[in-house]
């Protein structure tokens, strides 16, 4: 790797604890000086049925760019971004500057490392009035939160993510990506999700990795033995119900370019960054928003037509529970509760696989 600048190499090594679809980490770093920096943001939409448009992957270097201005406040520095214009959407370009500046650290630096994902159940208690009132006045202007709590707001939202995950389970589309992003037997993944942190019991573990080892024996399963079932119990059902709360992150207005997906990356983090300070867990529960905005786009995205038919209602409910003029404004859902941080989880690559240099020899 190039040598690096020491602060910029400090800066770099946090914000890549940037959160990303299924950990695919979709960012490369250039050093053009030693206070300028060139970000290169890929999307992964011609592989992952979840990257519709590139907009998941949007919102994750969305979440990297305020990493960096977190980041670069320990080093006493102020932080400017500009997108170049005229790049491809789905490599895109920002150049980021660094400049002097006396203000103190942001309070949000300690927890961009420990900010995790908690797929498993957690704690009910719900959240202290306080801390939604600290959550939502750090949202900039425009943007709100909106909370689903309570028993009958959970199941709500429990049955909705149960009853999308059929379809998660079931087409090929996403049992392509599903083959390739869980590292089977392992606690940590520079690079997939690991097993360990999944959200299944190990029994069940074992079940899917056996029959995750080819799309013939899912459909087999799935066919004569309801083999989606347990791990939709398992990952969506009781965590639905074992939780503080769901909530829903919304925008001023809805979001349609790119711009729009890479504010709202921005206030997602940062977001998830001040749960963290106040000692709160999240899970995103993001594929009833992407499944229900390919149906109202029009578009088909599985070879499944029940999954399509399964789609259109789904989208009604989930309109039903949002709001139809929330609808197109939303780009965050998750489930947030009390409990310990998961023994297991997702880390990142190494920065020196991160930089620009490396891509060229292996392309991304």
């Amino acid at each position: 790797m190039t040598s690096l600048p020491s602060h910029l190499e400090r800066i770099l090594n946090l914000a890549r604890w940037a959160p990303s679809g299924d950990n695919t980490q979709p960012w490369r770093f250039e050093v053009l000086g030693a206070e300028h920096i060139l970000i290169h943001g890929f999307d992964t939409r011609e592989h992952v049925v979840y990257d519709l448009d590139g907009h998941a992957s949007q919102l994750a270097v969305g979440a990297l760019l305020e990493n960096l201005v977190i980041a670069a406040s320990a080093e006493h520095r102020a932080t400017v971004i500009e997108r170049r214009a005229g790049t491809p959407d789905s490599h895109l370009l920002f150049d980021v500057y660094f400049q002097p500046d006396a203000a103190p650290p942001s309070q949000l630096l300690p927890y961009i490392e420990s900010r995790v994902v908690q797929r498993r159940p957690m704690s009910t208690q719900p959240l202290a009035v306080t801390d939604k009132a600290i959550l939502a006045h750090a949202l900039p202007d425009g943007y709100t939160v909106t909370w689903h709590e309570g028993l009958a707001q959970r199941w709500l939202w429990a049955k909705l993510t149960f009853d999308n995950a059929k379809i998660r389970l079931t087409i090929p589309e996403a049992y392509q990506v599903h083959h390739s992003v869980i590292e089977w037997g392992a606690q940590f993944s520079q690079d997939k999700i690991p097993e360990q942190a999944v959200g299944v019991g190990p029994s069940t573990a074992r079940f899917m990795r056996w029959v995750m080892a080819s799309w013939e024996r899912v459909v087999f399963f799935n066919t004569y033995f309801a083999g989606h079932l347990p791990p939709r119990l398992q990952l969506d059902l009781w965590p639905g119900l074992r939780c503080g709360g769901h909530f829903v992150l919304a925008a001023p207005a809805p979001l349609h370019s790119i711009d729009d997906y890479i504010a709202a990356g921005r206030v997602m983090q940062r977001f998830w960054l001040g749960a963290t300070h106040l000692g709160w867990l999240i899970q995103p529960e993001m594929t009833p928003v992407i499944f229900a905005r390919y149906y109202r786009r029009g578009l088909i995205y599985t070879a499944q037509p029940e999954a399509m038919s399964q789609t259109a209602r789904l989208n009604q409910r989930l309109q039903n529970i949002v709001g139809a003029s929330q609808i197109e404004k939303i780009f965050f859902i998750g489930r947030i509760g009390l409990g310990p941080p998961p023994l297991a989880r997702s880390t990142r690559k190494p920065l020196e696989k991160l930089m620009m240099e490396e891509l060229l020899k292996s392309p991304y």
